[in-house]
């Protein structure tokens, strides 16, 4: 669920939200919802992990996942940035 979170909202995030600041933020509260609902989903769940226990590679591969959504904002925004540029688009500023 965080990777289908992470890969529906980063590019259009990047690309239509000319504030950085504005986009990560948005994407980190999105991926945090669906980071903590995946996450009860899964320990209400014996089969998934042992009672008790939270295993380390999980943590390692959601904060994985959190890193590349945003490496995929600042790409989509450079790159939207590079369009204004070739294009003559005025770049507001705020």
């Amino acid at each position: 669920m965080i990777a289908v979170v992470t890969i529906l909202m980063c590019l259009p995030l990047g690309w239509f939200v000319r504030s950085r600041l504005v986009a990560n933020t948005t994407y980190a509260v999105a991926y945090l919802w669906a980071f903590v609902f995946q996450t009860l989903y899964l320990q209400l769940d014996p089969a998934t992990f042992p009672p008790g226990e939270f295993p380390l590679s999980y943590g390692l591969a959601t904060a994985a996942v959190f890193a590349v959504g945003f490496g995929l904002i600042a790409v989509a925004h450079e790159a939207r940035s590079r369009h204004d540029v070739k294009t003559g688009a005025v770049v507001g500023t705020g």
